[in-house]
């Protein structure tokens, strides 16, 4: 029998069953590795009641002095970004938005001016701390995440709430640490997740804290935030606008959550190590003992002098060291070789997530080592101004990022993340060769920002946005966040303008 179109049944049949087999083989495959995956926990107290028991527990006393200061340090970092972010094209349309459809129970203040819901407030300025790409980072063993994108939804939380600022200091560490200890155990990049997957849990947490949700509906909120998962592609190349964004869709949706785990809403108790949970979908078990968790990840917090990924930072300061010492001309450089450790050579340099020599855009720009190596001899700094579009397609910096060759070596991977070292060799025509090697830098763990050092990267960030006085404020009720309510923060941070010219 054949059909209309003259094709025989048997021989649709035919086709049917030789083009099936290459699916079925695939399927028979993926259960054959689903075997080797851990094997799931559906019973007994789940990770993310861990994580609420531990959202509980920790109180402001459990911020050792030393550490409460390097989280005032990064708070105070994380509102330079969100200023210097003020009048982006993409900070403005999250603006924009929350304006239009985050009206209704508008009593959280929008970084910059304006009124918006918490959910938007939320999503609004954690978008605003992390577009510019200069705020901190955690560094575990093998991933990083970026805490700082905890702030903005706790602020608007807090705000929501009526929170002193010293609750505010309490519900961000709490949140900076749940995402820290959560990167420490699994490697989500390692399978093609991104490194912002464990934010929607320290949201959860941090925000639930701040709205004093009872335990049971904390879990809760855990538990549904933790169904938001992101993927690695946002840092590939070529790189959209949405790498400076995606933390702000995860505290979205997890604002979202949080409220309505605080109506009731239940969601997944094994959402991490439960019948394909987040565990099962990487392949490795997670699973930390909340009991014991302390508030110390701040001993790995780097903060950022130049306008790049963490692992950049050292290849650009040893640019920049090699250049002071042997002051020569760009236009006689032959070659340029920097040896990095692999993170720097994956995210920068053209490992894992693509070639980076092909640069137009910011979001090309602060992730191409080529393009930051370049920069720094000719400018000899890489701040906001040299990824603006106008520095980027100028002929001296597109001619010799071409001549950067970026290579990961293995003796500086296995120092990593104890040292972040980088070795930059510059040749150059006469036939003379510099090498620069370092090892640590300002910023590091190792060697956290001062006062003196912070003050002077928010001046620098803010200039143009606000007044001294007002620069001075905002500084001023950083450093006494013990003593304020976060309402006298926020109101601060509203008269902040959107001028780009400073950039």
């Amino acid at each position: 029998m054949e059909s209309e179109h003259g094709t025989s049944l048997k021989e649709i049949g035919n086709f049917t069953s030789s083009a099936g087999a290459a699916p079925f083989q695939e399927s028979r495959q993926r259960r054959s590795d689903a075997a080797t995956k851990p094997k799931p926990v559906i019973t007994g107290e789940s990770q993310a009641q861990g994580i609420a028991k531990f959202t509980h527990r920790i109180t402001y006393e459990d911020l050792t002095p030393e550490r409460r200061e390097r989280l005032k340090l990064s708070v105070l970092d994380s509102l330079a970004c969100a200023i210097n972010a003020l009048g982006t094209a993409p900070t403005v349309a999250c603006v924009e938005q929350a304006k239009q459809f985050g009206g209704s129970d508008a009593r959280c203040t929008l970084i910059g001016g304006g009124k918006a819901n918490v959910v938007y407030a939320a999503a609004t300025n954690t978008a605003m701390v992390r577009y510019v790409d200069l705020m901190d980072s955690y560094l575990g063993p093998v991933s990083l995440c970026h805490p700082s994108d905890n702030v903005g939804a706790i602020l608007a939380a807090c705000e929501h709430a009526g929170r002193s600022a010293k609750e505010f200091l309490t519900a961000l560490a709490i949140a900076y640490q749940v995402e820290s200890e959560l990167t420490l155990v699994a490697p989500f990049m390692e399978d093609g997740f991104d490194l912002t997957t464990p934010l929607s849990f320290s949201i959860g947490a941090g925000a639930s804290r701040a709205l004093e949700l009872d335990e049971a509906r904390t879990a809760a909120a855990v538990e549904i935030c933790g169904d938001v998962i992101p993927l690695l592609v946002v840092r590939t190349t070529p790189i959209s606008q949405w790498k400076g964004l995606n933390s702000s869709q995860a505290a979205f949706s997890s604002m979202n959550g949080v409220f309505l785990a605080s109506r009731g809403v239940t969601g997944p108790r094994y959402v991490i190590e439960g019948t394909d949970g987040l565990a099962h979908a990487l392949g490795k078990p997670i699973h930390i003992d909340w009991d014991n968790v302390k508030l110390d990840c701040f001993d790995r917090i780097a903060l950022k002098t130049y306008n790049t990924a963490i692992p950049a930072q050292s290849g650009v300061f040893c640019t920049i060291a090699l250049h002071k010492a042997h002051p020569f001309n760009p236009a006689d450089i032959v070659s340029i070789e920097a040896d990095v450790f692999e993170d720097a050579y994956d995210f920068t340099g053209g490992g894992r997530f693509g070639p980076k020599h092909d640069v137009h855009t910011k979001e090309d720009a602060d992730h191409s080592l080529p393009y930051l190596i370049a920069v720094a001899l000719l400018d000899g700094d890489v701040q906001p101004a040299q990824l603006e579009p106008a520095r980027i397609e100028k002929r001296d910096v597109q001619d010799l990022l071409l001549k950067v060759t970026v290579r990961p070596d293995d003796g500086l991977t296995a120092r990593y993340p104890a040292d972040l070292a980088s070795r930059v060799t510059v040749r150059l025509k006469n036939g003379e060769s510099f090498t620069q090697q370092i090892s640590d830098f300002p910023g590091a763990p190792a060697r956290p920002f001062t006062w003196k050092e912070i003050d002077a990267k928010f001046d620098k960030m803010a200039a143009g946005h606000i007044d001294e006085g007002l620069n001075q404020e905002i500084k001023d009720a950083v450093r006494s966040l013990e003593s304020i309510q976060i309402s006298e923060l926020m109101r601060l941070l509203a008269f902040a303008q959107s001028d780009r010219k400073a950039a």
